[in-house]
């Protein structure tokens, strides 16, 4: 037996009975034959956080090809395999006492897995065996030198993999699924780099399963789903570099509006472009639905803060006086807080917006023919989002897909209309122009009132707005600069802390993220907490938030997730955010302060 292995076995099982923090002792490093295992952290009693174990295989034992692991988006692919390896693994051997981490559809970076130029290498969560505070040293010496060395050999040996017809253990086709894993994740994101070439906004494969399990489950549906067929009049084909031929409905850039009865699919195609912004595994059923990457969904969210927006594009001239080219409230209704979180998105560089009729604010969104007669523009400080959605795209570059189920007004100003039917798309965005009397040559750049400035209601840009000053409207907004204290509360005694999916504990206050709906996986929001306290340090009065979040990005390209953590040996269980994600949790936080 390895001496050090024969230590540490000999050492837990004299531990046997004692009290628990007598666990510190094992702490360090050991060697079993090829798998290095670093014990880096203790917990000091059961009901502590779980003990930080890291395994490590070095790439001459691993024996993995390096066509494969070599550069990063293909080692964020390899690595998040090996994480579903393991996974299964343990599940195989029913062992519950080493957590590797939570798995979801999608392919995300995180810390629990990586790959570097010397080896591979999983960060482990273990929960130290006890019976009250006592040890369970004969446990704890299985646990420590017999499953987490095979967990190891199963991940990190390229020869005991699984093939693409086995779930748990080697076969003759061992690795087979690794590389068409990575090529999986190659192409998806060659296709979404291509809907930029092609000035696309998405991309839904025919064939594709949209359905969920049910409205808790992101598994898709496995019975009775209606696969997806693109309409032939929006039906693109794509060749990618690795051979594989795609054909599906693409989502040109502009306005476009889905429609139909309840329950025929609206939403789900909807929730399946939000998730679109991220790789998929294979079987997902959503592969091939890809959507440009800083695709934001945007909905009303009653009574949250907001910090310095300039809503006035669509709130102005309240009856206080309030400025609302850099409005500030602890409470926002529900327009303000739907107009608020659109101006963020575009702040931050959002190109696309995708909302749902549903989560949104009527007033935000529409005011029809008898409310502009009743009630006179000047006296109105709303304008409808339907007013607003043709210049924020020909003066801003920002498209829309919108799904919209009791009403027409976004017809007069929509590029395409597509109805579903039984989960079936069809376009039909002529009879959608038919319907409201719109030449689509009048679309390019303008919104109701700017065609029907005539009308017994009157022009309903607050009376008095050129196309011109709309234009100025949607100009790039005046860069809100945080306070060099804004994320250093005199408060805050303890690093930020994600508390589940959608809540950050930020000092003594809570950020409520729970309206985010394109953060899926917890590790992200522990990634939101993360980043929040590498903004404290790059805040110095002069740095703008889309400075700092550009900074934000720029080092975890370079660094990859670990940078994020400070680097540190076992930064426990973390997932990439998108900066759009950091920047609604920044822009929710009560404290936040800005320059001026």
């Amino acid at each position: 037996m390895n001496s050090q292995r024969s230590n540490l076995s000999s050492t837990l099982h004299s531990l046997d009975g004692r009290s628990y923090g007598n666990y510190k002792q094992i702490r360090g490093r050991y060697e079993f034959g090829p798998v290095t295992v670093f014990i880096d952290r203790v917990q000091v009693d059961p009901f502590a956080s779980p003990s930080k174990v890291r395994i490590r295989i070095n790439r001459a034992e691993a024996g993995f090809p390096t066509d494969i692991t070599t550069e990063r988006e293909d080692r964020i692919a390899a690595s998040d395999f090996l994480f579903r390896v393991g996974n299964s693994f343990q599940r195989s051997k029913n062992r519950n006492a080493v957590v590797l981490g939570r798995q979801g559809q999608e392919v995300l970076e995180r810390t629990n897995v990586i790959i570097d130029d010397e080896g591979f290498e999983a960060r482990l969560l273990v929960n130290l065996p006890a019976r009250g505070r006592r040890i369970l040293g004969h446990l704890a010496a299985d646990i420590l030198t017999r499953d987490v060395p095979e967990l190891a050999q199963a991940m990190f040996v390229h020869s005991n993999l699984p093939g693409a017809d086995s779930g748990d253990g080697p076969d003759d086709r061992s690795g087979t699924d690794l590389r068409e894993h990575v090529q999986l994740h190659r192409d998806q994101l060659e296709l979404q780099n291509h809907l930029g070439e092609e000035g696309l906004l998405a991309f839904i494969g025919n064939g594709a399963i949209l359905p969920r399990r049910s409205g808790d489950s992101d598994m898709p549906m496995d019975s009775n789903a209606v696969a997806f067929t693109s309409p032939s009049s929006l039906e693109h084909t794509v060749t990618l570099s690795s051979g594989r031929s795609l054909t599906g409905m693409a989502i040109p850039r502009g306005v476009t509006v889905i429609v139909g009865g309840g329950y025929h699919g609206k939403s789900t195609i909807l929730r399946a472009l939000e998730r679109g912004v991220y790789p998929h595994i294979a079987g997902d059923g959503r592969e091939w639905v890809i959507t440009e990457p800083s695709a934001t969904s945007i909905r009303a969210e009653d009574g949250r803060a907001v910090t310095g927006d300039d809503i006035s594009p669509f709130i102005n001239n309240l009856p206080s006086g309030t400025d609302t080219r850099a409005f500030t409230t602890t409470n926002a209704s529900g327009s303000t807080s739907q107009a608020a979180n659109l101006v963020e998105a575009v702040e931050v560089g959002a190109r696309s917006l995708l909302i749902d009729e549903d989560t949104s604010a009527t007033n935000f969104m529409i005011r029809d023919e008898r409310m502009r007669a009743l009630i006179p523009a000047d006296r109105e400080p709303i304008t409808p989002f339907v007013d607003r959605i043709r210049p924020l795209f020909t003066r801003r570059g920002v498209s829309t897909v919108l799904v919209a189920g009791g009403s027409s007004a976004f017809f007069e100003v929509a590029d395409h209309v597509i109805a579903l039917d039984a989960y079936v798309p069809q376009e039909v965005t002529e009879k959608a122009h038919e319907l409201v009397g719109v030449d689509p040559t009048e679309l390019e750049g303008a919104s109701p009132a700017d065609r029907d400035a005539a009308s017994p209601a009157g022009p309903v840009n607050s009376g008095n707005e050129s196309a011109d000053e709309t234009g100025d409207m949607f100009a790039a907004p005046r860069p809100r600069i945080p306070t060099a204290t804004a994320l250093r509360p005199s408060s805050k005694t303890k690093s930020a802390k994600a508390k589940g999916l959608g809540q950050v504990q930020f000092g003594k206050a809570f950020i409520d993220l729970a309206a985010i709906s394109q953060l899926i996986d917890p590790q992200q929001t522990t990634g939101i907490a993360e980043a929040l306290e590498y903004m404290a340090e790059i805040f110095d009065d002069r740095t703008s938030l889309t400075e700092a979040l550009a900074e934000v990005e720029d080092m975890l390209d370079a660094q990859g997730i670990d940078g994020l953590t400070g680097n540190r040996d076992h930064p426990g269980h973390v997932s990439r955010p998108r900066p759009q994600e950091i920047a609604a949790a920044l822009n929710r936080f009560r404290g936040l302060h800005l320059v001026g």
